[in-house]
């Protein structure tokens, strides 16, 4: 961020007369309360700027200073959620070592001259859990395969009141870190990004980024992004790629073979519109009908997230209790056997414990017994 940035978003903030300048944070000395205002936005404590030691600017300490440029556009919050989760991975590895834990990477990397479809199918045979129609379980019991292979993988939950959302879907961190964003209303995008992010992982190729079902389409992406969403598709669609792919073009005739779409979503967790997707890549769909059935998906969408507004409304006028609370992230196996063979090996304490797990002081026992 520049100090330019900076100050912008200060003087937003500030409801002071008086905008805060250059000056006022440039200098030999900084007020308290502009300090308080300054850590709102980094959320570091006041401590951390208090640290006579300066902050490391090397590959090891950040992805922001191993890539130069990355494939989304990255606002604040996505900014502090991958320094987040990269001072966690680097805190976490060296909660590992001291256990004598081995987190190294097990799976071979692949190159992006390798078939993305023999890959997916090579990996499917180890990595792809039993199919479970609840796509939540399954995106669980993913994570859980991943584990098993040494792939740490973390969801981020925002909540509908936070400020500085993060315009992204996912990301991973070398060498072995997948992190997601809860998409509570589309776990079909989450697993997606899960795998396609995983692809990056195979290539080892780190990226912090939005995902379009759009780009599937796009013959313009760069060549690890194609990759990566092959890979993606074949690794989800499995056999039923053939059913797909032999399909004659979807036209009004044959109703866009919507059932047949339906039905093949619902047996590989890949969304209705990523399938038509693929199909306008195949040039099996018009751009025309695509544009059309997109419009259509989105539109029932909208009209769920309307129907879904009048009830919690009715429900409010009538004195009912809204029900519902924050969805808390999926934890990785993987996570979970590291914290629990540092604490016995006494390299943390039960407070060390609950704070990396992220849970109530209360439910230690739950994870320690």
């Amino acid at each position: 961020m520049s100090i330019e940035n900076l100050i912008d978003l200060l003087n937003k903030e500030s409801k002071a007369k008086t905008p805060i300048t250059e000056e006022d944070v440039i200098s030999p000395q900084v007020k308290v309360s502009l300090l308080k205002k300054i850590d709102k936005i980094f959320n570091k404590g006041l401590y951390f700027y208090l640290d006579p030691k300066a902050p490391e600017k090397s590959k090891d300490a950040s992805i922001f200073f191993r890539k130069e440029k990355f494939n989304s556009e990255l606002n604040l919050g996505a900014r502090k959620i991958v320094n987040q989760f990269e001072e966690f991975k680097i805190s976490l590895s060296a909660i590992a070592k001291l256990a004598e834990l081995n987190l190294e990477r097990r799976i071979p990397v692949y190159l992006i001259s390798q078939n993305p479809l023999i890959v997916a199918n090579e990996l499917r045979e180890i990595l792809y859990p039993e199919f479970d129609s609840d796509l939540r379980s399954f995106l669980k019991a993913l994570i859980s395969k991943l584990a098993d292979h040494n792939i740490m993988v973390f969801e981020f939950v925002e909540t509908w009141n936070k400020k500085d959302k993060a315009n992204i879907d996912g990301f991973f961190l070398d060498p072995n870190v997948i992190v997601l964003k809860r998409q509570q209303r589309s776990f079909r995008r989450e697993i997606f990004t899960l795998v396609h992010e995983l692809g990056h992982f195979l290539l080892q190729e780190e990226e912090v980024e939005s995902l379009d079902y759009q780009t599937l389409a796009n013959k313009d992406v760069n060549q690890i992004e194609k990759w990566c969403n092959n890979f993606a598709y074949y690794f989800l669609i499995g056999a039923n790629r053939v059913r797909l792919e032999d399909l004659p073009p979807a036209t009004a005739e044959n109703d866009y073979h919507y059932e047949l779409i339906e039905d093949i979503s619902k047996r590989t967790h890949i969304s209705k519109l990523a399938l038509y997707t693929r199909l306008l890549f195949l040039n099996k769909v018009s751009p025309a009908n695509y544009s059309m059935i997109k419009n259509d998906e989105e539109e029932k969408y909208q009209k769920t997230l309307e129907e879904e507004k009048k009830q919690r409304e009715l429900k409010k006028e009538q004195g009912k209790k809204q029900g519902g609370s924050t969805p808390k992230p999926i934890k990785s196996p993987l996570l979970i056997s590291t914290i629990q063979n540092a604490y016995y090996g006494g390299v943390i304490s039960e407070y060390e414990v609950a704070k990396r797990l992220n849970i109530q002081p209360e439910k230690v026992a739950e994870y320690i017994q």
